[in-house]
């Protein structure tokens, strides 16, 4: 199972820049990034929180289950 993150699709749709949503949520532009890739292993709920918030969108509109 897979757990994918589709934050640079919000982010194109709401268009909105990477360096501008992480300084709006309060994170490094590496740490979005890595969040942006998958390669995250975790993240706060506040963080999450934020995001959804700055986008105008829900936690399903980022994250994503998929069966391998």
């Amino acid at each position: 199972m897979a757990i994918v993150v589709n934050l640079d699709v919000m982010l194109a749709r709401r268009k909105v820049a990477s360096k501008d949503l992480a300084e709006a949520v309060g994170i490094t532009a590496q740490n979005l990034s890595i969040l942006k890739t998958g390669k995250a292993r975790a993240i706060r709920f506040s963080t999450l929180e934020a995001i959804c918030r700055h986008l105008s969108c829900q936690p399903g509109d980022i994250l994503e289950f998929r069966e391998d």
